[in-house]
């Protein structure tokens, strides 16, 4: 079975509320055994548009992926990200090439 990401672009607006959002999904991301693989730092946009934070979390499978994001722990995180910034998230299944 195949890894899943979230792959996340992110810009935010209140950086202190922001942080309430990531103390808030900390219980959504141990449930489901999320590992942070990119989480912020330096980078460039090469093509296109984008925000200018960029997250990748990697889950085990693509169904573990969908749940965590549709569960009532991230559904109340996602609740205090939302008025304080703007995203884009794609949830997308891993290659086993």
């Amino acid at each position: 079975m195949s890894k899943a990401y979230w792959i996340a672009q992110v810009r935010v607006d209140d950086a202190e509320a922001y942080e309430g959002y990531r103390r808030a999904n900390a219980a959504a991301f141990d449930k489901y055994g999320a590992k942070f693989l990119v989480r912020g730092g330096a980078q460039q946009q090469m093509e296109g548009s984008g925000l200018p934070r960029s997250v990748v979390i990697e889950f085990a499978d693509y169904n573990t992926a969908m749940a965590c994001y549709q569960s009532p722990e991230y559904e109340a995180a996602l609740a205090i990200r939302q008025p304080v910034s703007e995203a884009n998230v794609t949830i997308v299944e891993g290659y086993d090439g």
